[in-house]
């Protein structure tokens, strides 16, 4: 794989992490009703998790969205992208609720108060958001990141890469000496 590749998925892995840990920060403000809490576990502003999944939804789906079957005049590949996601994004957080609590003895979140939830990890209304989520990034993050990557000139976008790739691997490399930096379920 060459060097514009990786840059390319990096920069998509960075994008989705950051708009999950945007999207984590809203639901903190507007459904636990705290404030702004940050409920990420590292210092940045991005969630891996959201990262590995964007690229895996990338990966498995771009093929599926480009289908062009309909049901009438409604596109049958959206509906698919949807649910492929939904069920993907949910394996993804059920299987990461048991990484995590492997490694640092707990999870970040709780469903447990939630309809239709399974042991706390995942639950039916999470996994609607997420899909939903992987629309926006099936149909538009991806696309307009690869839009600014074609558009930017190649010297700017190779420095910000690699400035923000030492500022993840910093981030990366010292957060496991210094305990979680989520502030709350």
């Amino acid at each position: 794989m060459n060097f514009i590749k990786i840059r390319n998925i990096f920069l998509i892995f960075m994008a989705c992490s950051f708009l999950g840990w945007i999207y984590e920060v809203l639901v903190g403000i507007f459904e636990t009703h705290v404030g702004y809490v940050n409920r990420g576990y590292l210092f940045g502003p991005y969630l891996p998790i959201y990262g590995f999944g964007g690229l895996m939804l990338i990966a498995l789906l771009t093929k599926v969205r480009d289908k062009k079957i309909y049901i009438g005049s409604f596109p049958l590949s959206f509906i698919s992208v949807f649910l492929i996601t939904m069920f993907i994004t949910t394996a993804i957080e059920l299987f990461g609720s048991y990484f995590m609590e492997f490694l640092t003895g707990d999870w970040l979140w709780d469903y447990s108060n939630y309809f239709c939830n399974f042991e706390g990890r995942i639950a039916l209304w999470s996994s609607v958001k997420f899909g939903i989520g992987g629309l926006i990034i099936i149909y538009i993050v991806e696309p307009l990141i690869n839009l600014c990557i074609k558009r930017a000139g190649k010297t700017a976008i190779n420095v910000f890469s690699l400035v923000l790739a030492v500022i993840f691997l910093i981030d990366l490399s010292f957060r496991p000496f210094l305990g979680s930096n989520f502030l709350g379920k």
